[in-house]
């Protein structure tokens, strides 16, 4: 198994590609080893000194180290502990759930899907995810995950990026707040 890895906007985020499949659909993002129940590979990782942050998508996995690790110390245990995960065949994550749009409004309909085609895709190059958490009274809730939750550029991309493109598209859209966790 060949593990490729890509930097981030976030100094203490890389991007480790697998080039096998991670998970086969959404994301998941975990702070805590105890946030990561039903993930092994996120488990693994935390077990590492300096892991302080572990995101999973479709196709990458990015780790957050804390500030004072050095990335050429971490990286190698890192990408031994991902190929030991694929190597023992285990599942990623134990219970995949979907999300369902169901109960979304037309507004909240429209926000999500110009956040799933036009943002998340960017969004995920640099490591991260974006999801539509919820929309009240002209004000947009996303919650920014991976790479992008400790960016330094995070705020500046939801306010000048997707808040701009939100209010163009989706006039009921007045501003975009982000939420943590």
């Amino acid at each position: 198994m060949f593990i490729q890895f890509e930097e981030t906007p976030n100094p203490n985020t890389l991007k480790f590609l697998p080039g096998v499949k991670v998970l086969s659909s959404g994301t998941r993002d975990y702070q805590t080893i105890d946030d990561a129940g039903q993930s092994k590979l996120a488990q693994s990782l935390f077990q590492l000194t300096g892991v302080d942050g572990v995101f999973l998508a479709t196709d990458f996995v990015s780790v957050t180290k804390t500030e004072d690790e050095d990335w050429d110390l971490l990286k190698p245990h890192i990408l031994g502990v991902i190929m030991e995960h694929y190597a023992s065949g285990l599942p990623v994550v134990d219970d995949e759930q979907t999300v369902s749009t169901d109960d979304l409004d037309e507004i909240s309909l429209q926000i999500k899907e110009l956040i799933d085609t036009r943002v998340k895709p960017s969004v995920a190059m640099d490591g991260g995810n974006i999801e539509f958490v919820s929309y009240d009274e002209g004000v947009a809730y996303l919650r920014l995950e991976g790479a992008c939750s400790g960016c330094p550029s995070a705020s500046i991309t939801l306010k000048s990026g997707v808040e701009n493109m939100l209010r163009h598209y989706v006039p009921e859209v007045v501003r975009v707040e982000a939420v943590n966790g």
